[in-house]
């Protein structure tokens, strides 16, 4: 589904990140992990084409996707979330919800609504609420849920549980899993490594921009290195 190899890539002449290579498989969750800095929401700009590459290759769905434009990633299925949600504040949750499906074209809508809806009940009630007046926890799942409306593949889910309480953060997390179950793999940063790793089939810890460990996410979980590093244990 995604491959990421020798990949390089950074801000205004400061490389960022070393040589990465990563994959996710069509119907996993990956998670990746590390300390502020690391080089994780770098990582996920890199895939969805909002930072150049200085070297190294991206494939997504068997083609080529470093050096093409985002709108044109999102169109073949690569959908991102970002940190801090990026929704359009004065608009409904249902008018948020349908810019999302722009990539459908002049497909009806009210499929894709109702398989939102029915995996985020709140915004059902909520469809003519607007957007900037949602809690912190209804704008995370407003966030997934636009992207959910233009049918990815592969989404990439930056931070999706900050600010979040403990309750809220498993009701977001759930919805991952069951997204999964949907077919839709996913590319996971998140602050609570943790949640993370137990969530994830495979994950990546990234130090300084370089991958330092990768394997089995409940593996890493349990791993001496990684319990001191990440888990305060």
């Amino acid at each position: 589904m995604l491959r990421l190899e020798g990949l390089s890539a950074g801000y205004h002449g400061l490389q960022i990140l070393h040589e990465l290579d990563l994959r996710v498989d069509e119907g996993e969750i990956v998670a990746i992990v590390g300390a502020n800095g690391a080089g994780k929401t770098t990582t996920l700009k890199a895939v969805s084409g909002l930072v150049k590459l200085t070297a190294g290759t991206i494939t997504f769905d068997g083609k080529r996707a470093d050096g093409v434009r985002p709108s044109e990633l999102v169109s073949r299925g690569l959908l991102h979330v970002p940190e801090g949600r990026a929704l359009f504040g004065p608009l409904s949750v249902e008018e948020n919800l349908r810019m999302g499906g722009w990539t459908r074209g002049r497909k009806p809508l009210d499929a894709p609504l109702r398989e939102v809806f029915e995996l985020f009940p709140i915004l059902a009630e909520r469809r003519s609420q607007a957007a900037e007046t949602l809690s912190g926890g209804q704008q995370q799942m407003l966030a997934i849920g636009r992207a959910l409306m233009a049918a990815p593949k592969l989404l990439l889910l930056d931070e999706p549980s900050t600010g979040l309480s403990p309750k809220l953060t498993w009701t977001v997390l759930d919805a991952v899993k069951a997204i999964r179950e949907k077919g839709v793999s996913v590319l996971l940063v998140e602050q609570n490594a943790a949640h993370a790793l137990n969530l994830a089939d495979r994950a990546y810890v990234l130090e300084s921009g370089s991958l330092v460990l990768d394997g089995p996410g409940p593996e890493l979980a349990r791993d001496d290195r990684v319990r001191a590093a990440y888990l305060g244990l």
